[in-house]
């Protein structure tokens, strides 16, 4: 990353030191840890372990991913429109991020007995998922708008921009090895049961979540007190008109190539999230024979795996963006993408486990690559809309793309317990039948191949080029000055 960095051809003032874009990736652990944790975990914990059904897990992650969707533009609105000595973000980082450290482990404050009692014909487990989960997210949401749209603000510089989003990308990879090595973290000899039976998984996971909780109160604060808002005293203070809440729910959409950048995550995102419960799935149930124990600890080396492929991944295609530009570094990630989750169907093989950590490595590569892109690219549509419209309003951008892109990821998990459930899947036997194993395998491979030809068909479409958003920027700077 250092190398690309020195090739970049902006000006200095337009360049963000090193330790600062490291310091702000340290928020890709709360966004992270607190909203992709709970839904990679929740079927391992509610459904293998407490016996909740899948379908049921499946809606009420489906729940509180639509109350997020809609409670995301509020928080962008009223980001947009905060105006304090601190700037726009960072009370949100600052406040939100701590109390999503705190609230992390209460997600899984239930107890076993409440498994076999219902309420309203449902077990009382789904009831404290959906009443936690309904308060918990919108908490990490006030952190993760802000976070996301102050990225968008770091730098005006095309390549810069780039560079910000690599390093965030490559930081954020890290971190999530911590959502693959929770379920082996429940494997340690702490939470094996006496008899030699199994495992006390839920209690693993109220440890595991209490540490990763004070890790993110403190990456917030280390946060609020290092990364600047550069836009806020030369442009927002400037601008007397408020951002209405039209523009955070759906006045952002006329812009035309936020259109398409939606569109392209959307398509990545439902079509990947659709199966992200299977892959664990497949890899205990097919390649491990039914032993969650040796399946625990090979989603642990899938997410090694996932995370070498960011870390390789993120910086090639950092260096296509600036070489061949944004466009064809995105549809270059979703090719990635297609050999990992195609390559699936041949990868995941029980006499040769290991093989399925490669197609985990491109997924990470895919993934990596693509959003790291699309959030550059998101930067720029941001000054796109500032030459049309006169005002800045990344919380808005950021408000509407975050709930579109959760209600794609609600609708995959409402899929995905559903996949389960037709496919008859039994939490209860350790062997499933070749016809529930067939259908696993078969949707993990094909349904994010079709999402990820989407994103490159709609990608494909993009007119923000270097040459583009130059003369923009130079427009911008004429008008209102520079940043």
């Amino acid at each position: 990353m250092k190398q690309a960095d020195q090739k970049n051809k902006g000006p200095a003032a337009d360049r963000i030191p090193a330790v600062t874009k490291m310091t702000y990736g340290l928020g890709t652990a709360v966004d992270m840890w607190g909203l992709w944790l709970y839904p990679g975990v929740a079927f391992a914990v509610f459904n293998i372990y407490l016996g909740v059904s899948p379908w049921l897990v499946g809606l009420a992650l489906t729940i509180v991913r639509i109350w997020d969707a809609v409670m995301d533009p509020v928080i962008g609105w009223l980001s947009d429109n905060l105006r304090s000595r601190y700037g726009r973000r960072r009370p949100f980082i600052l406040f939100a991020g701590i109390a999503s450290g705190l609230g992390l482990p209460l997600l899984f404050a239930v107890s076993p007995a409440w498994a076999d009692r219902t309420f309203l014909g449902a077990s009382v487990v789904f009831w404290y998922m959906t009443l936690s989960t309904l308060i918990y997210f919108p908490i990490v949401s006030a952190f993760s708008v802000p976070f996301n749209s102050l990225g968008a603000e770091m730098s005006p510089d095309y390549d810069e921009r780039t560079s910000i989003m690599t390093y965030r990308s490559v930081m954020q990879k890290i971190f999530e090895v911590g959502n693959f090595y929770a379920l082996r973290f429940t494997n340690l000899s702490w939470f094996l049961l006496a008899d030699g039976s199994g495992k006390n998984t839920l209690r693993g996971m109220q440890v595991y979540t209490s540490i990763l909780g004070v890790l993110m109160a403190v990456f917030a604060v280390i946060i609020f007190v290092r990364v600047k808002e550069r836009y806020y005293d030369k442009v927002v203070l400037k601008i007397k008109d408020k951002i209405s809440i039209k523009s955070a729910f759906y006045e952002t959409l006329k812009c035309q190539p936020f259109r398409l950048m939606l569109g392209a995550g959307g398509a990545f995102t439902l079509g990947t999230s659709m199966v992200g419960a299977l892959g664990y799935y497949a890899t205990v149930y097919y390649v491990c024979g039914g032993s969650t124990i040796r399946g625990d600890n090979w989603n642990f080396f899938m997410g090694i795996a996932f995370m070498a492929g960011g870390l390789i991944g993120a910086p090639i295609l950092q260096q296509v963006a600036g070489r061949a530009g944004k466009k064809n570094a995105m549809i270059s990630a979703a090719c990635i993408g297609i050999a990992g989750y195609g390559g699936s169907w041949f990868l995941y093989n029980p006499a040769i486990p290991w093989l399925q950590t490669v197609a985990s490595g491109l997924m990470g590569m895919a993934s990596a690559g693509l959003w790291m892109v699309h959030s550059s690219i998101g930067a720029d549509v941001i000054d796109y809309d500032e030459f049309h419209t006169g005002k800045r309003r990344e919380g808005s951008f950021t408000a509407c793309s975050s709930y579109i892109l959760k209600l794609g990821n609600s609708g995959g998990y409402l899929v995905s317990g559903l996949i389960l459930g037709w496919a008859g899947f039994n939490s209860a036997a350790a062997m499933q039948t070749p016809k529930t194993i067939f259908w696993i395998r078969a949707m993990l491979a094909g349904i994010p191949v079709a999402g990820l030809l989407a994103v490159i068909l709609l990608v494909s479409r993009l007119i923000l080029t270097r040459e583009k958003c130059a003369d923009i920027r130079c427009d911008l700077e004429k008008r209102r000055g520079t940043v």
